[in-house]
């Protein structure tokens, strides 16, 4: 249960039942960040922008995973599994990246991702050159830099006022949803 009060669509009117029921149509379900936006709509429709203009010239693979966030380790690794790759990948990859069988180009992205979001001053114009010399443009590598970023904006928002991930994601594959699993449990409704 969160910590603050979220909106739900029997409360909902205007642009904001607007909102949950495009969620609905979209996942079959509203989900809880969707909710707990619903408090400041006009935010939640910033960073949809944001998000969409980060996300317009990326890699969707492209994920931080140093968050903390089960929300947003859910929600990304169910993509990854559902589109990208095996069940069992996607597990590895929450257990140690540098370890799953990428490719040398995406533990780069995710070892500067991972920095980002813990610690920008751990980055270093070595990591910057390393990802470079992986064949990434700047606009590429400061795309994965955006991301990482805007995510903790996400992740953080959702996470401090005790959102929990949506009940649908119990449906996963049991552990690969344990792996996924880092931060506050799935909500049992």
């Amino acid at each position: 249960m969160p910590f603050i009060k979220t909106i739900s669509e029997d409360e909902a009117s205007g642009g904001v039942a607007e909102m949950l029921e495009a969620h609905r149509d979209q996942l079959g379900y509203v989900p809880n960040y969707a909710r707990l936006f619903a408090q400041r709509p006009a935010v939640y429709g910033a960073w949809q922008q944001l998000k969409d203009a980060i996300a317009g010239e990326m890699d969707p693979r492209r994920y931080a995973r140093e968050l903390r966030s089960s929300y947003c380790a859910l929600a990304h690794g169910k993509v990854l599994a559902d589109k990208f790759l095996d069940a069992a990948t996607v597990h590895a990859l929450a257990i140690d990246h540098a370890g799953a069988g990428l490719d040398e180009v995406d533990v780069a992205i995710m070892d500067l991702a991972t920095k980002v979001a813990a610690d920008t001053t751990e980055v270093t114009e070595a990591d910057i050159q390393r990802l470079r010399g992986l064949g990434l443009s700047d606009p590429e590598i400061f795309d994965v830099v955006l991301a990482a970023a805007a995510r903790c904006f996400f992740s953080k928002a959702v996470d401090a006022v005790g959102v929990q991930p949506d009940a649908e994601f119990s449906e996963l594959e049991p552990g690969l949803r344990e792996a996924l699993t880092v931060g506050r449990p799935i909500a049992e409704h």
